[in-house]
């Protein structure tokens, strides 16, 4: 899908195309056309509008969340301790962290910041190469259809030697997408002796991104591990998580949006 948008010229689209898949703009859809039909056909009009009502409330429940999460993310699970004590012998290993956004006018700093998901990112990195003593990258431009700006990797170098006195080794900041995150990543790290990535990012995106990661790297020799984090605690639903919740929101639109992004190639 990618190299579909990028010979229509359509790449910079792709945030509206997929802000219109997502919930609750189909839902909408589907009440308007039950409107229509309400004179001449009642009952497929009713019936229409009480799925689309259905689903609206159930877009915004951490119940349907949950078992969108397992059903079309299936995350992995968080780093061990084992795993940990292990990276701190592996040579020619490199963390990278992947962006999520920025903030182009942040009054409070008076300059572009990270947005909540990024920074959290950079901040479990940074723990990261704390505790293995590994160098650390990110990576992240600016998405499509972004405002120009300082790109997420310039931002997060600023953000890491000034806030948390640990400077990147590595920036990239030319990608747009995670599809480019892994490409211009690899093309960066190779072929400077490079053979193990540890990938940050959230749980939810980690497997669109180890997927892309590993896809770049294959052929090359290149070992890819995921370093999850706000990884879900497991746990048994109860009544109030069908109720409606921004929590629960979030997560269904998260699910979903790794799900497009999947099918689109992002």
């Amino acid at each position: 899908m990618n190299e579909w948008a990028l010979a229509l010229g359509v790449e910079s689209w792709k945030p509206v195309f997929t802000a219109l898949a997502m919930p609750p703009v189909p839902l909408l859809l589907l009440v308007l056309i039950g409107a229509r039909q309400m004179a001449r056909r009642p009952l497929r009009a009713w019936a229409l509008t009480l799925v689309a009502t259905l689903g609206i409330w159930l877009s915004f429940t951490a119940g349907l969340g949950h078992y969108l999460v397992q059903g079309l993310i299936r995350p992995p699970p968080a780093l061990t301790l084992s795993e940990l004590a292990a990276l701190r012998h592996s040579p020619r290993t490199a963390i990278i962290v992947l962006g999520g956004g920025r903030r182009l006018v942040a009054p409070e700093y008076g300059l572009p910041t990270l947005n909540f998901r990024s920074a959290d990112r950079l901040r479990y990195g940074i723990w990261l190469s704390r505790e293995t003593g590994l160098p650390l990258g990110y990576s992240g431009g600016l998405g499509h259809g972004v405002a120009a700006g300082a790109s997420e990797a310039e931002i997060a170098a600023r953000v890491a030697e000034r806030e948390f006195n640990r400077p990147l080794r590595w920036q990239e900041g030319a990608s747009r997408d995670t599809h480019e995150n892994a490409l211009k990543t690899v093309a960066l790290l190779r072929p400077q002796g490079i053979e193990t990535i540890v990938l940050v990012t959230d749980a939810l995106h980690m497997p669109r991104a180890l997927a892309n990661f590993e896809q770049a790297g294959a052929g090359q020799g290149l070992r890819v591990i995921a370093a999850p984090m706000n990884v879900r605690a497991d746990g048994h639903l109860s009544a109030s998580d069908w109720l409606p919740s921004l929590q629960g929101y979030e997560e269904v639109w998260l699910a979903l949006h790794e799900a497009v992004g999947r099918w689109l190639g992002a």
